[in-house]
């Protein structure tokens, strides 16, 4: 039963939608720069647009901000509607506001990045029939400002795998550790030192070895490690622990 507070709250709130809507409308969106890695190289997820403006260009997935939903759940179901997925890294980027970004009508842009292992997934859920896995140094030109989306987003991932263990959100759950060093090679964009980089892996102490080997990549396989969350939270709480590579 509403009591006389709740009607002269839901009044008060209503004379002030009356007030904002004198003001001008401006719609919101997000778009999410979705990274992979598969088969040793950074890879980028686009579609290219079946609509105007911009109809058949390729373009980074995004929707609009609906009245039941905060950023962050928007961004959630713009990633699930193109993925199927709904439990992967997924950070706030930067918001675009230029006036006229967007020829179809004044927007607002809130990009996000996220990281998906692809190989670890099937994709099933994926309903857009024009996404399209690239790789990152081969994607093509992108419509409206996403290309600056896409460098802003790349240099924040390379900051982040520099000093925090985001990157193992692209691998497998199972990984060797050539795996891993071609991941930090390909995010970076440069060679790195095989003995040197093992080396400072394992000092961290954060990985577990396994007795289990990928026996595809040699006659002698190469043995398999996990990230241990677990331990590096805890290091990070009791001594201030650093990533760092």
């Amino acid at each position: 039963m509403k009591t006389v507070e709740d009607l002269e709250v839901k009044e008060n709130l209503g004379m002030h939608l009356n007030y904002y809507q004198k003001e001008d409308q401006v719609l919101l969106a997000v778009d999410c720069i979705i990274f992979g890695f598969e088969k040793e190289r950074l890879k980028i997820l686009l579609i290219k647009r079946n609509f105007e403006p911009e109809k058949g260009k390729w373009s980074l997935i995004g929707g609009f901000l609906k009245k039941n939903e905060d950023l962050d759940q928007a961004a959630d179901r713009v990633l699930e509607t193109l993925t199927g997925l709904n439990d992967v890294y997924l950070e706030q980027l930067h918001t675009y506001s230029t006036i006229d970004r967007d020829p179809g009508q004044r927007t607002v842009s809130v990009a996000y990045f996220a990281l998906i292992d692809v190989d670890s997934h099937r994709f099933d859920g994926i309903q857009i029939d024009a996404a399209h896995w690239f790789d990152i140094k081969d994607a093509p030109d992108l419509i409206f400002d996403h290309n600056e989306m896409v460098r802003k987003a790349k240099a924040r991932l390379r900051r982040r795998a520099l000093t925090k263990p985001i990157g193992f959100e692209l691998l497998p759950e199972k990984f060797t550790m050539r795996q891993l060093q071609n991941l930090y090679e390909s995010i970076l964009d440069k060679k790195l030192d095989k003995r040197n980089f093992i080396n400072k892996i394992n000092s961290l102490d954060i990985l577990v070895k396994l007795d289990e080997k990928d026996m595809s990549v040699s006659r002698k396989g190469a043995y398999l490690y996990i990230f241990d969350k677990d331990k590096y939270e805890k290091k990070v709480q009791e001594d201030g622990f650093s990533f760092k590579i």
